[in-house]
């Protein structure tokens, strides 16, 4: 099935500030290296047949490269991004500006921080929704009211996994891998029990950030270090398309984090 992604050049990239543990603001990053490996993403998804769409970079705002936290869009519906941090703020309204200057016209303004498709995950019938870190856990419930699709609640307990999308990641509309560590005990009885023949991710490539994948149904774009992911990918009949974004990770970003679904 052919994907709509929207996506954001880094050409302001940087390290400057540290909201999450894997940002350094010392040790910095190489912003040629990451646009380098940004267009590498890109250039995957379009030799996978896929549609990328570009939102313009916007100077002062460093992590817009990471336009999966910038909205939710589910059934042409557009649901905003209000972030936890002030350095990102202006982010939600960039995005949401993008989407009415393309024509969207059902679009939320959110009233409670959440971080768009960070936190937000959508399967074929229902929205997974992350909270523990970002995301305010009443956005899901007006989430679920702008939307008008179940939206179940899930808590991170783990600070390297601050957004539901570092931790887990759905395969198609109906199932999903991830990292159990990453969430409380009662959200673990709640995907076990929803998503019983999951890919269960150990903690080696989930450190490396190999959940913050996208799949299409078929392939599966994936940091290439989560070396052990691919393999039970593939025996479960998935196409791994390893890439290379260790410069964004410095930043705690990965395929996912970059790629914003459009579901029109």
């Amino acid at each position: 099935m052919t994907k709509h992604y929207l996506m954001c050049r880094p050409d302001h990239f940087a390290v400057e500030y540290a909201i999450n543990p894997w940002m350094d603001p010392q040790a910095g990053a190489d912003r040629e290296v990451a646009i380098r490996q940004w267009e590498g993403l890109r250039s995957a998804y379009e030799e996978l047949g896929h549609r990328v769409s570009l939102i313009d970079p916007v100077a002062g705002l460093p992590d817009m490269v990471f336009a999966a936290n910038g909205a939710l869009v589910v059934g042409g519906r557009v649901y905003g991004a209000r972030f936890a941090h002030p350095e990102r703020a202006a982010e939600g309204p960039a995005y949401l500006k993008w989407f009415t200057d393309n024509g969207y016209d059902r679009v939320h303004e959110a009233a409670f921080t959440n971080e768009g498709e960070g936190d937000f995950l959508t399967l074929d019938h229902l929205v997974l929704a992350g909270t523990g870190f970002r995301t305010d856990i009443t956005a899901h419930g007006e989430a679920q009211e702008f939307l008008g699709r179940p939206v179940v609640t899930l808590r991170l307990v783990d600070p390297r996994f601050y957004h539901l999308d570092t931790a887990l990641f759905p395969l198609d509309g109906r199932n999903v891998a991830y990292f159990p560590g990453a969430f409380s005990p009662g959200s673990q009885e709640v995907l076990r029990h929803l998503f019983p023949d999951a890919v269960i991710a150990d903690e080696e490539d989930a450190a490396v950030l190999g959940l913050n994948a996208v799949s299409d149904g078929t392939h599966v774009v994936i940091n290439a270090e989560a070396a052990g992911l691919q393999l039970e990918l593939k025996r479960r009949g998935f196409e791994p398309i390893p890439v290379d974004l260790s410069e964004l990770r410095k930043a705690g970003g990965g395929p996912k984090c970059c790629t914003l679904e459009i579901r029109d």
